[in-house]
């Protein structure tokens, strides 16, 4: 019987990333070709980053596939002499997070994984990607404990934009590490955790790489388990009320909603799916990927673009036909082993975008409500909402979620136009400023639309962070476009 992917019943993930993160994961400097808001081309000496939209001078971009200390000796002759540096894996942000502006561009190429003997840990190397972790874990019966929702990210590069994933009831994927280790700018290697040096712990996660250089981390894992899904249909104000069922019942490992984006309904119709372990869990298959129906739901997804019709056809595939063809058993592993090149936006007019807001549970009705508001009457394409559950971090001093959340990830299809841009910047400052009226907040790792104040309301913690940055890092021996952009105006 042929066994088809989470992502192919379900026409598209939050997170895929489109044609500029296929670009973005080349192992030379991306291409700007064909970008009207630049000379076409490829710029010598330029760096850019998912969005395509990043395009920024660097002094030099060099691959390190070294891992322990030998990574360290590496680092620390970077710090210690040439322009200020950052590294980065895959490159996914959309902001110039893991930018240096005419500094030194280091990515990660190491995919060691190792696991502890109780089987409760495993120890990463800083330039392992989720796909090498799931490829090491998965034929000894192990899987990550939350990763994000695709395979393609670096994992030490998770913590440091403290991203989340689906499994319930967790919060981010920093809540699983246990400790990292990471040369500071002044060239020491030291080791961080909530009980050995929790400052820098707190900092690091979430950080954005402005505090260490990881090198490698300890981080928790979990047995991989057989799940079977249950479906669920309901308005799209509901599905906050169907996570807070499903973090209730211990027997629920992973969940998520999505909502319509035809603009008739926007946002009115939902659905809710909740895993819960088989009654079988022995001889696992091994973790699969994308197969042929993944690839030819890209083509599904591509066809909302400007067409309401596909739009409904792809929503009525996803509450109807999926749960029939889909509602089988599959592994944890599987679940979670997509790339985000599965649905690559081949237009080179126009580059995904993705938005993330956090949102208590209690006001997230007020949330669709405020979306429906501002998201139709831009000129923005959204192709797909996610929905997840994102438990509350005590930890990060950058923390999104000081108490439960749901997160609403969004994928947007933008024009790359002078206009495409200035309408997307009015249209997430209007949804920001409706989150932080409600008690939310917004991701930081995308594209700098944000406010300065905006930034201070959502992070009430920012100029803390900026103040710790300035006293580990007097010299800006680690700078980012990110730091340029806000930190280092806090």
């Amino acid at each position: 019987m042929m066994r088809t992917t989470r992502r192919a019943l379900l026409l598209g993930g939050g997170a895929a990333l489109g044609y500029g993160a296929a670009r973005a994961l080349s192992p030379g400097l991306p291409s700007l070709a064909g970008n009207p808001l630049l000379p076409d081309g490829t710029p010598d000496g330029m760096l850019n980053d998912a969005s395509l939209l990043s395009p920024t001078p660097v002094a030099s971009h060099e691959a390190l596939d070294t891992a322990g200390e030998q990574l360290a000796e590496a680092f620390r002759a970077r710090l210690a002499d040439g322009p200020p540096v950052n590294v980065g894996a895959a490159r996914h942000s959309m902001g110039g997070h893991a930018i240096p502006p005419e500094g030194q561009a280091l990515t990660l190429a190491n995919g060691t994984v190792a696991v502890a003997e109780d089987g409760s840990a495993m120890r990463v190397h800083a330039g392992a990607r989720w796909s090498e972790v799931i490829a090491a874990l998965d034929p000894l019966g192990h899987s990550p404990k939350v990763m994000q929702s695709n395979n393609d990210f670096g994992v030490a590069a998770t913590f440091s934009v403290n991203a989340h994933g689906w499994p319930v009831p967790h919060g981010p994927m920093g809540s699983t590490v246990r400790s990292v280790r990471m040369v500071m700018p002044s060239g020491d290697l030291v080791t961080a955790s909530r009980e050995e040096n929790p400052d820098l712990f707190a900092l690091a996660m979430g950080g954005y790489g402005l505090i260490g250089l990881i090198v490698d981390m300890e981080v928790e894992i979990v047995p991989n388990l057989r799940l079977t899904p249950e479906y669920v249909r309901l308005p799209g104000t509901e599905i906050a009320a169907a996570f807070s069922e499903a973090v209730a019942d211990p027997e629920v490992s992973m969940a998520y909603g999505r909502l319509s984006v035809g603009r008739e309904d926007f946002f009115q119709d939902g659905f809710f799916i909740a895993y819960r372990p088989a009654a079988d869990q022995a001889d696992l298959p091994p973790a699969s990927g994308s197969g042929w129906l993944s690839r030819r739901a890209r083509d599904i997804f591509r066809a909302q673009l400007g067409h309401e019709g596909w739009k409904g056809a792809r929503w009525g595939f996803e509450t109807r036909i999926g749960p029939m063809i889909g509602g089988g058993e599959v592994t944890r592993n599987s679940l979670i082993n997509e790339p985000v090149l599965t649905l690559d936006d081949r237009d080179p007019a126009r580059t995904d975008i993705l938005h993330e807001y956090f949102v208590p549970l209690e006001a997230y009705p007020d949330f669709v409500q405020a979306c429906r508001k501002a998201i139709p009457a831009s000129y923005q394409e959204l192709l797909n909402i996610t929905l997840r559950y994102v438990d509350t971090d005590p930890v990060s001093v950058l923390a999104y979620a000081p108490g439960p959340r749901i997160a609403a990830v969004m994928l947007f299809s933008q024009e790359m136009t002078a206009r495409g841009e200035a309408d997307m910047a009015r249209m997430t400052q209007a949804l920001i400023d409706r989150t932080l009226d409600l008690g939310g907040t917004y991701y930081l790792p995308y594209r700098p639309h944000a406010t300065l104040d905006q930034m201070r309301r959502g992070y009430p913690r920012a100029e803390e962070f900026a103040a710790a940055k300035r006293g580990i890092d007097p010299d800006l021996r680690l700078r980012s476009v990110f730091w340029d952009n806000y930190v280092s105006k806090l």
